[in-house]
């Protein structure tokens, strides 16, 4: 072993050589001024295919993002090989900041909350009025992420010939949601798609909705197959050759100009993540009244300012039921 005296110098110290000749670390980040714009139309195991100008382009998060996730509707910048060929792979270094959030956790006990959607501006929420019966606590719980994550909902009610939509509609009147109504054959022929584009035109709408209740089924009447070919790439991709929607797939909208956000069939709707400050936003005539609650107050409460804000004639009392069961649906299961 080689000694060095008692007072060594730089040149006694031998330094490790490198062999692979790799740079030192450093902070500095490149800044990707040549980047190009794309969208994120759906992930799939790492593999991320985006929109640039016409042609989709698959391609992987740089390292620099750190553990930063891109989902579909982020708006991201990318460099590489965006000529979407066969075989080649673009890197995404930047993604740009969310106008809106669809989020869930796994379960109300889950703290991992996890973006399904991002900067989609509705939320279409497909349900069946039978065969699946309706699941209204499911429905809330949907109704809850839209208003926390900044969407608009849309509620969409199916297989209208098996049962009216009556009770239902009448049950989310004091909300002010907007509504369609469709038959079976209705999404069969086509007749539900043409009366939901004037919902969706110019916009990004995200469906969600459980098994059987004929979301698919709405959304290939929304974007036949000639509009899929903009994706047509990511089939070569996940080898599914047809979506079957279990992952989130960003498709352009037939007869107009907007997207179609299909999202995996759900079966609970986890709110781990919800401020309940966030909820009574979609409140506009409520929310004046909560200046007096207490801090941190939960708007169910005996001291909650709302009932006196209600009493004396500011709002419909219809309305702060609504709040109420929305924000109770954080204390509670789906299937309670």
């Amino acid at each position: 072993m080689r000694r060095y005296g008692k007072n060594p110098d730089e040149d006694d110290i031998r330094t490790r050589p490198n062999p692979k000749g790799n740079r030192p670390r450093t902070n500095i980040r490149p800044k990707h001024e040549d980047a190009s714009q794309g969208m994120v139309l759906t992930v799939d195991r790492g593999r991320i295919t985006c929109l640039v100008e016409d042609r989709p382009v698959l391609a992987m998060k740089a390292r620099e993002l750190g553990r930063k996730a891109a989902v579909v509707g982020d708006e991201v910048d990318l460099v590489g090989d965006l000529s979407g060929r066969k075989d080649t792979l673009a890197r995404i270094v930047r993604i740009g900041k969310r106008r809106s959030v669809l989020r869930r956790t796994a379960d109300d006990d889950d703290p991992y909350e996890r973006v399904v959607v991002a900067n989609a501006d509705q939320l279409a929420v497909v349900t069946a009025l039978a065969d699946p019966e309706p699941r209204p606590r499911l429905i809330d719980r949907c109704l809850v992420a839209a208003y926390d994550g900044g969407l608009e909902p849309l509620l969409v009610l199916t297989k209208s010939d098996l049962a009216p939509p009556d009770a239902l509609l009448e049950t989310y009147r004091p909300l002010g949601i907007r509504y369609v109504v469709t038959q079976r054959d209705e999404l069969e022929d086509g007749d539900a798609a043409d009366r939901m584009r004037e919902y969706l035109d110019g916009r990004a709408t995200a469906f969600v909705g459980h098994s059987g209740v004929g979301k698919t089924t709405l959304v290939n009447a929304l974007v036949p197959e000639d509009r899929r070919r903009v994706t047509g790439h990511v089939n070569a991709v996940t080898g599914r050759g047809r979506h079957t929607t279990t992952s989130a797939l960003a498709l352009p909208l037939a007869k107009g100009d907007g997207w179609v956000i299909d999202t995996p069939g759900i079966r609970s709707f986890g709110l781990h993540h919800v401020d309940p400050s966030r909820v009574i936003l979609a409140f506009p005539d409520l929310v004046p009244g909560t200046e007096g609650c207490p801090r941190a107050c939960g708007h169910d409460e005996p001291d909650c300012a709302l009932d006196d804000w209600v009493a004396e004639g500011h709002a419909d009392p219809a309305r702060l039921y609504s709040l109420r069961r929305l924000l109770a649906t954080r204390e509670r299961r789906e299937g309670d």
